[in-house]
């Protein structure tokens, strides 16, 4: 399977639209609406990425950069696969093309993304993923006052010293500041 990877930093409603059919696919309830995408690309702190296979779209991903202390962390808000490439590795690749691209254009020595929290089948296998993709499941269960779904961060180590040294809890702690800038309005 050969996939291209397109990023974009400035909202383009072509790409978009190309990816918007995986995402709602993948995520019929809980996404961020578009105006929210939209928004984080324009304040420069988050990127789209269409994963093509031959022109067409086959995954999509809405990430973002945010430093801490610890240093320069990828979070990975949204990764989706087309229905039909589900199981066949079009995530992994994904995932890694993702992954290649933010070490080299953006720096970052670690990728946070936070799971839900269950032990449904389908919370099992999710998990599975993003552990066979090298994330570290932390047992910190975080919970929102806004969504009523419970939450695991899960790290992926790029750089030499980079780990989780507490539960999990310093994640949510990139994770809380990237979400509450993605949601901040748009200076005017």
């Amino acid at each position: 399977m050969n996939m291209e990877l397109i990023t974009i930093a400035e909202w383009n409603d072509e790409l978009w639209r190309s990816v918007e059919p995986v995402y709602r696919e993948a995520f019929p309830s809980g996404a961020k609406p578009e105006k929210i995408l939209r928004s984080m690309l324009n304040l420069g702190i988050g990127y789209l990425h269409a994963g093509t296979i031959n022109g067409h779209a086959a995954a999509m991903a809405v990430t973002g950069i945010i430093d801490g202390q610890e240093g320069r962390r990828l979070i990975i808000d949204y990764l989706a696969v087309s229905r039909e490439l589900r199981g066949q590795g079009a995530g992994t690749l994904m995932l890694d093309s993702v992954v290649e691209w933010a070490q080299k254009e953006l720096g970052v020595q670690g990728v946070i993304i936070e799971a839900e929290s269950g032990t449904s089948e389908e919370h099992t296998e999710r998990i599975h993923f993003w552990e066979k993709n090298g994330f570290v499941l932390t047992p910190y269960v975080h919970q929102y006052i806004w969504v009523p779904e419970p939450y695991q961060a899960m790290l992926k180590p790029l750089a030499a010293g980079v780990a989780v040294t507490d539960n999990g809890e310093s994640l949510f702690k990139y994770i809380n500041a990237f979400h509450k800038k993605a949601y901040r309005p748009p200076a005017k």
